[in-house]
């Protein structure tokens, strides 16, 4: 072994599926006490280079080092083995079982041939306290937040004391405060001579807690790197071309509007929302995690039941509690949890495509296959979905080409109201340029946007108006000349008023937590 350092080596790493080369000739090392960020775009090989790390995928060709020794991969306990543990950016976890059960799944401490109950909930306890969650180990896994999730999963790696960390997007769902909990957690690893492969499309990242990077592009490693080299660099690197212009919107002359909320109330979860979005324009909704942000745009798309208020489209009022009625209206809801909510992962992309149009395209109780593949097949070439075909499954597309065709399906029902809840989470920047070039496409046809995002200069580069929820409630309304990162937290830490929208009289809360400002 050349560097007594090295923990990690692939060499020459090849991987094929049915008419695709994911990985052709990747090489990687890792070193102890290191952060070697990953970074490519979707569908680069990132995931199916971690895969195989992990035990997922075996590779046709090429080898991998661990201590300097040549190793095969067949499973999890292999990987896990090895000293390898891996967090991937879609949980792992299973729902009904408590947090401790999920971190020590497999490996429960026993006592007298029975799952001592006590000392893993002990045990537990403290790796969360380590991340920084205030969960109780006792919690079920389907009661948590995305944010709680991703802190369960981190608690779940370190308590394997592994000496290879895999981090795939981390911080998609942490807040400014969780990330900054996050990166103490991985640098008091770095200390311990841990090494940590890191994946992130968030640039500013890379300097902040790097110290190599390798470059994927089209299933070939491009480049290594120092984390210090300037973002413009790293994006050039990995699209192959420099982008100009990273939020390109252009705003079109609005209509009228198409989507009205008055008074939108559901008990204990949101209260008094109003507003309206018009033909053309975009308007973005900013806000804390937990400010009622998605509740309000699932009841707005029958999706979850409201106590109190109205909701119009084109002046019609639409019937509560009804995700058809709403369809048939013309919104369109594309969700946080893509994989969860947004697609049938083990269907096709022509199926998926086609869910939101499949009943319009019945008669007589038989689908017409012939119209919906074409209808599919244009789609899919509008937006550059990038496939082997229209037959393969969606679950093996990448994580920006799975977002395609979720948007994809609400555009073949030509939807009037399209709503994005965080639509670019763990997408990296040239696909995230594509989706805000189809948000340009959508409103200068005269569609309206409604945006949910997190990503606070995403939601100002974007959005012609912002609206920012504080506590359920919308504390203000900021046009985009007036949107600043300041005057929108400035509302999102805000205490509204009953009946509020506006932050005159508005107090500070103590909580500081912000939403995601890079």
């Amino acid at each position: 072994m050349s560097n007594p350092d090295e923990l990690l080596r692939i060499e020459g790493i090849r991987k094929t599926f049915p008419g695709v080369v994911a990985l052709d000739g990747v090489d990687f090392d890792l070193r102890r006490g290191e952060v070697h960020v990953l970074l490519g775009e979707n569908g680069a090989g990132k995931s199916t280079l971690i895969k195989m790390l992990s035990g997922a995928y075996t590779p046709d060709a090429g080898r991998i080092l661990v201590g300097g020794e040549e190793v095969r991969i067949h499973g999890a306990q292999d990987s896990e083995r090895l000293g390898i543990a891996t967090i991937y950016q879609e949980f792992n976890l299973v729902p009904d079982l408590t947090v401790a059960e999920n971190i020590f799944l497999g490996r429960q401490p026993r006592r007298f041939g029975m799952i001592d109950r006590k000392r893993m909930e002990a045990e537990a306890a403290t790796l969360l306290e380590r991340v920084g969650v205030d969960v109780s180990p006792r919690a079920r896994v389907r009661e948590l937040g995305i944010a709680r999730l991703q802190m369960v999963e981190i608690a779940k790696a370190l308590s394997l004391d592994a000496r290879v960390l895999i981090m795939d997007e981390p911080t998609a769902v942490l807040t400014s405060e969780e990330v900054e909990k996050l990166f103490a957690i991985v640098r008091s690893l770095r200390e311990d001579g841990v090494g940590i492969v890191f994946i992130t499309h968030h640039l500013e990242e890379i300097a902040a807690l790097g110290d190599r990077v390798t470059v994927i592009r089209d299933g070939r490693s491009v480049g290594q790197v120092p984390a210090s080299t300037p973002e413009d660099e790293l994006v050039r690197l990995m699209v192959g071309r420099s982008i100009e212009q990273q939020y390109p919107r252009q705003r079109p002359e609005q209509g009228a509007a198409l989507l009205s909320v008055e008074g939108l109330g559901r008990n204990g979860v949101f209260h008094d929302v109003s507003f309206e979005v018009h033909a053309g324009e975009v308007v973005g909704i900013a806000g804390l995690v937990g400010a009622g942000r998605t509740e309000v745009v699932r009841a707005v798309f029958g999706a979850d039941p409201y106590d109190h208020g109205v909701v119009r489209v084109s002046g019609a009022e639409l019937k509560r509690h009804d995700v058809n009625a709403a369809m048939a209206a013309g919104i369109g809801l594309v969700p946080e949890d893509r994989k969860g909510q947004g697609l049938v992962l083990d269907a096709s992309v022509a199926e998926n495509l086609g869910l939101v149009t499949l009943r319009s395209a019945t008669r007589a109780g038989l689908v017409d296959r012939k119209a919906q593949y074409s209808a599919a097949e244009r789609i899919a070439g509008q937006l550059g979905v990038r496939m082997a075909g229209l037959g393969q499954h969606v679950r093996t597309l990448s994580g920006g080409n799975q977002q395609k065709v979720v948007i994809g399906k609400w555009l073949l029902a030509d939807t009037k109201v399209l709503i994005l809840d965080e639509p670019t989470r763990g997408i990296d920047v040239g696909a995230k340029v594509e989706i805000y070039q189809l948000i340009n496409e959508l409103t200068a046809a005269g569609a309206a946007v409604l945006m949910i995002s997190s990503d606070l200069p995403e939601v100002l580069g974007m959005s012609d108006r912002v609206l920012v929820m504080a506590q359920g409630r919308i504390a203000g309304e900021l046009p985009a000349d007036e949107a600043t990162q300041d005057a929108v937290m400035a509302l999102a830490v805000s205490t509204p008023t009953a009946g509020s929208d506006s932050a005159t009289g508005s107090t500070p809360l103590t909580d500081k937590e912000a939403t995601r400002g890079h």
